[in-house]
């Protein structure tokens, strides 16, 4: 098992970064099921808010450092 495992690995290295995305994606479901009926869409609907308020200037946005700081002093 551990050989095909190494061969398969090896063969999944080799593949282009958006074809590993998504082997790992196709994995990663194959272990967790998959996702709840509606969360895909509704996160799609979420997406879409995003997008417009971004689009209209009514989105707050944060510095990616500032996020990343607050992250960090949570986490120490």
């Amino acid at each position: 098992m551990a050989a095909a495992v190494e061969r398969l690995a090896q063969e999944a290295l080799s593949l282009s970064d958006q074809e590993r995305a998504e082997l790992a994606r196709k994995l990663l479901v194959s272990l967790e099921g998959p996702p709840e009926e509606g969360v895909e869409a509704a996160w799609d609907v979420e997406i879409a808010k995003r997008v417009d308020r971004i689009g209209e200037g009514t989105a707050k946005g944060r510095p990616a450092e500032e996020v990343s700081r607050d992250i960090r002093a949570r986490h120490e």
